[in-house]
């Protein structure tokens, strides 16, 4: 009788390897961008060389309305949470979560190992709420090529505002500011993906789903990628603004992603003849070196997939690839320059590590096609990006585009319903509120799925909500517009004399939900 404990332990040791053997349950690799517009990609209208990208949609689905807040930490905290982020603490600042739990400690909690690499944009460490490895930047933005303190025979990083700025960094645990990588290879997107890929050799034999959440900081400013990349895109931007986003449209068309409800809104670049050639010459740099970053991006995902191929897991992985608002309209220091006719005096050439660059509003006006508006506003320049979810032999329609109207908020009610895990109502002795999202599973297999509320945004000076057809926006403080978003969804129309009741009924329902969300008007 004293070998039955013994007996009793071996059974239960080998019914819970059984059901470990027996978890179908996919592994969850969760790819998002920063400052990507609409129309970057390839499979979105984009000229820039996005394949690894352009697969996932030929193999999955591709929504042409999906929505972020139009701000890094927001988007973010609303990713992680299925929270708004007026309900979860991060609606003004990049601070804590509140009352809220994360995809990855719900997953953890159901089994899954959780990897993330990348940005945070909030204070917390990600290793502390829910991640078990964690290597990125808790900061909203650094120098990709070395986000710390000059090194050895290299030129000083450029930074934001043109001076040092220590950029807190996470490798696990542990919490660096700043943190100067010693590799002198180091590029935030390589080295993102390094990381990830190290993790998934490191924890290949185990038994159990991982989620793996991979958050890029490119291409957000700085403009920085490798010299061989950028030679790739120099010299096609000459054409000019109106050019590029001419023949953006057209594609978007083309592929059918757009419709004949999809004007081409007006445009808000400069005139690109007014310039000198050596004006053009810059602009066509910065846009290069943009596209270069996107493209590298694409090379990264791809790297990723390989990996899961050769450890046989890419067949059970879902795949969700996003970005965290539309392209930002930020002026470069280099503007003065451009005033001053010193362009050639600036020193670092674009894309280079000691050369602080941004896209300017102009590329921005095209990133966006055929949006109006830039990061920051709640006009669909600013809300509204790619989403593309591929998941090999689950999705009903392969390379299928959705116009449901779909938010951030859903992909945490779409992974729990995917994986079969509980949402808590509780969680470290607090009390959760509940996802504001739905589970767009429903459109993977082919159906509509219900919202029984609206889509509401607040951001600084904008806001907007959307409801079935109708969406009201103000930015800047300016007065409430009224879109009718199924014929109109460049928002070129403005109806609210037409239609005063529908609007004040949208303004009530917002008012009533920002009063209700614990955040100041």
């Amino acid at each position: 009788m004293k070998f039955l404990p013994i007996v009793l332990l071996s059974i239960f040791l080998f019914t819970c390897s059984i059901e470990k053997e027996n978890d179908k349950r996919p592994n969850i690799l969760l790819v998002m961008v920063d400052d990507m517009g609409f129309s970057d990609i390839g499979c979105f209208g984009g000229e820039i060389q996005t394949p690894t990208l352009d697969k996932l949609a030929n193999e999955g689905i591709r929504f042409t309305r999906y929505y972020n807040t139009a701000k890094c930490f927001p988007s973010r905290a609303c990713l992680l949470t299925g929270q708004y982020a007026q309900n979860n603490g991060m609606a003004r600042k990049a601070l804590k979560f509140t009352n809220a739990v994360t995809i990855a400690e719900v997953l953890r909690e159901a089994g899954y190992r959780t990897l993330m690499t990348g940005k945070h944009h909030g204070e917390e460490n990600p290793f502390y709420f829910g991640f078990d490895r964690y290597f990125g930047l808790k900061d909203g933005s650094s120098n990709h090529f070395n986000p710390g303190l000059q090194r050895e025979g290299e030129v000083v990083p450029a930074h934001k505002k043109g001076a040092f700025q220590p950029r807190e960094w996470g490798i696990d645990s542990a919490v660096y500011a700043p943190y100067t990588p010693p590799e002198k290879d180091f590029y935030t997107t390589d080295y993102f993906t390094n990381y990830a890929i190290d993790y998934l050799e490191e924890y290949k034999n185990e038994d159990r789903p991982f989620f793996m959440y991979v958050a890029y900081t490119a291409p957000h400013d700085p403009l920085m990628v490798w010299p061989e990349i950028q030679k790739k895109y120099l010299g096609k931007y000459l054409v000019g603004y109106q050019s590029i986003r001419k023949n953006r449209f057209e594609k978007q068309k083309k592929m059918e992603l757009i419709d004949e409800n999809y004007s081409l809104s007006e445009p808000t670049y400069d005139d690109w003849e007014s310039h000198s050639q050596e004006e053009k010459l810059v602009r066509d740099s910065i846009m290069a070196t943009h596209a270069a970053m996107v493209d590298c991006i694409d090379q990264n995902i791809g790297r990723i997939l390989k990996k899961l191929e050769a450890l046989n897991k890419l067949d059970n992985t879902l795949v969700l690839f996003m970005s965290d608002n539309g392209a930002q309209a930020q002026n470069s220091p280099d503007r003065w320059l451009w005033a001053r006719g010193k362009i050639s005096d600036y020193g670092q050439p674009i894309g280079s590590m000691g050369r602080y660059t941004s896209l300017s509003l102009s590329w921005a006006n095209v990133s966006n096609t055929p949006f109006r508006l830039y990061k920051s506003n709640s006009h669909e320049g600013g809300i509204s990006t790619p989403l593309i979810i591929s998941w090999r032999g689950k999705i009903v329609e392969p390379g299928s585009i959705s116009d449901f109207p779909s938010h951030l908020i859903d992909i945490m009610p779409t992974l729990l319903e995917i994986t079969g895990t509980e949402y808590p109502q509780w969680y470290n002795n607090e009390p959760i509120n509940p996802v504001n999202g739905i589970s767009l599973l429903p459109v993977l297999n082919g159906e509509d799925p219900q919202r029984g509320e609206p889509l509401f945004w607040q951001w600084q000076d904008g806001k907007a909500i959307r409801s079935g057809q109708w969406k009201m926006v103000s930015d800047n403080n300016g007065p409430w517009e009224l879109y009718n978003m199924e014929i109109d969804q460049t928002e070129t129309n403005d109806l609210m004399k037409e239609f005063p009741e529908v609007a004040t009924n949208l303004i009530s329902e917002w008012e009533d939900w920002i009063n209700n969300s614990g955040t100041e008007n």
